[in-house]
């Protein structure tokens, strides 16, 4: 039974000493602010459940988001609050609703890096619910949409604020299939993915973070520790099942909705929702890994030497490179990579002529399972993330590091722009898939370039000027820039007339705009 105490200064806390069972404030004129009293109550009782009488009254929604964010980080789930009714009035029967003020609203608003006040979340459970879900959305044009499903994307566009988000982060089921393959539902995380398959021996490149949701990552593109060896993950993809704009469920792989595969290796998230993966994995035991800090003063030099030691590498070796601004002169660069060995002697041999591009000021090299690499990522807990603001990246293809790139490189650090910037290395077995296979075209550049920043005008005028003339073509993930010139920079210009010709195709009426959109009749630029 509900235990209903008074927010009366005389009585409230005589009235708590004895609490049994969930505990129901009344908020009375004059009595105690009942958010500091929710905040007292839940850190004194780790066992309370407290129902609040209302929503918190603040001077903005920032401000009531900071209210429940106290309460969120003391009680989770454990404090209630009444949430106004609903401004829909055609919800999806049986799909999972979440509205500002429900509890579990804000870790589903917001993602790794950014902060959303989406009017709506719907988080279907099953392809049947997925379609009604697109169904509500068809009805509401009105409302800007997001798909999300691990919600770490770099790029931000999967919450907004004031629109719809379709998270699919329940549909996370792994299951490993015959001959290496494993079918996964878009919401698992990789590192969910790793584990299940590393009991076979078996492994998926996927990215740098064990962290991330398959669903983005897996339709547009995945860079990681093994792409050298094994592809992109978008290569050793071998069916997908998705929900079109329509609500029609359809299954694309070599054999069935061909032109559909091709479209979802790259360019995903206009053309469905993606509700279970196939990918065939490879036998992989023990690896390298390693994390490698080194100093510089010339920050230039340096990183031209790591592109010529990349440059040769075989293709069981992948190392990325990440600095930030020079301070006092100086540059440290963190270095973390993969050799897809077990014996100590070649780990070493590989990685050694990297560790040789600066002053190496600290090193961690160990042999480990692929599943414990990804493992290294925190789990996102029951309150899901808790981004702010608003993530501001650049992203770019090098075909070759050269000395010009170099020299414009550590311009960009020095002017103070980006305080992350990453050159992602590719080549291998990215470049042995032709470039009209896939949607994702780009397949011959060294590198991938990724630079994040604080300030949008001032990283974009800096990248545009220093920047872009060395690139071919951008990778979707890691770009926040929405000028319409930036889908030509993502898709050469055969590639984006045939998706053009494939949106008309499966969704002419743009229900999927939010996310790189395809204009089918090719006005986007």
């Amino acid at each position: 039974m509900d235990q209903r105490i008074a927010l009366d200064p005389a009585t409230f806390a005589a009235a708590t000493t004895h609490l049994d069972g969930p505990a129901v404030l009344e908020d009375h004129e004059g009595g105690l602010d009942p958010w500091t009293a929710a905040v007292w109550l839940a850190a004194r009782d780790d066992n309370a459940r407290i129902t609040l009488p209302a929503a918190p009254a603040a001077v903005s929604p920032e401000m009531a988001d900071k209210a429940l964010d106290t309460l969120t980080a003391l009680a989770g789930t454990r404090v209630r609050v009444p949430g106004a009714p609903s401004r829909f009035d055609d919800l999806p029967d049986g799909v999972l609703k979440l509205e500002p003020g429900d509890p579990g609203y804000r870790g589903r608003s917001s993602t790794y890096m950014r902060g959303g006040r989406p009017a709506l979340i719907l988080r279907p459970r099953t392809p049947g619910e997925v379609a009604d879900a697109l169904a509500f959305a068809r009805r509401h044009p009105e409302l800007a949409l997001g798909l999300r499903s691990g919600g770490h994307g770099i790029s931000g566009r999967s919450t907004n604020t004031g629109g719809l988000i379709i998270d699919v982060g329940g549909l996370n089921s792994i299951e490993v299939l015959a001959n290496g393959h494993v079918r996964v539902g878009p919401g698992a995380t990789w590192k969910q993915v790793a584990a299940a398959l590393d009991k076979y021996d078996l492994a998926l490149g996927s990215g740098d973070y064990g962290g991330v949701g398959v669903g983005g990552l897996a339709t547009a593109g995945g860079i990681g520790f093994l792409s050298r060896e094994q592809g992109l993950t978008i290569d050793r993809l071998r069916a997908v099942e998705l929900v079109l704009a329509d609500g029609t469920p359809v299954r694309a792989s070599d054999d069935e909705n061909q032109e559909l595969f091709w479209a979802v290796r790259g360019a995903g998230a206009n053309f469905g929702v993606a509700t279970a993966f196939e990918f065939e994995a490879e036998a992989v035991t023990e690896v390298g890994w390693a994390q490698l800090a080194l100093v510089t003063q010339d920050l230039e030099e340096s990183m031209r030497q790591f592109g010529e030691v990349a440059r040769d590498a075989p293709r069981d070796t992948t190392v990325f490179w990440l600095t930030g601004q020079p301070r006092q002169g100086q540059s440290v660069i963190q270095m973390y990579g993969m050799v897809d060995s077990g014996d100590p002697d070649t780990i070493v041999e590989r990685l050694t002529p990297f560790a040789t591009t600066g002053l190496l000021a600290q090193q961690q090299v160990v042999v480990a399972r692929y599943a414990d690499v990804m493992a290294q990522a925190a789990d996102v807990g029951a309150e899901g993330h808790h981004g702010r603001g608003e993530p501001i990246s650049r992203s770019g293809f090098l075909p070759r590091l050269t000395d010009e790139f170099a020299r414009d490189a550590a311009e960009l650090l020095r002017s103070g722009t980006t305080f992350f910037f990453q050159l992602r290395h590719m080549g291998g077995a990215i470049a042995d898939t032709p470039s009209d296979a896939t949607a994702f075209a780009h397949r011959t550049p060294e590198f991938s370039v990724a630079a994040i920043g604080m300030d949008r005008q001032a990283l974009d005028e800096a990248w545009d000027r220093l920047m872009v003339r060395h690139f071919d073509g951008l990778y979707l993930s890691f770009e926040t820039d929405r000028r319409p010139e930036r889908l030509h920079d993502a898709f050469p210009p055969a590639t984006l007339e045939r998706l053009r010709e494939l949106k008309r195709r499966y969704d002419p009426g743009r229900l999927f705009r939010d996310n790189f959109p395809i204009d089918p009749q090719g006005e986007d630029r």
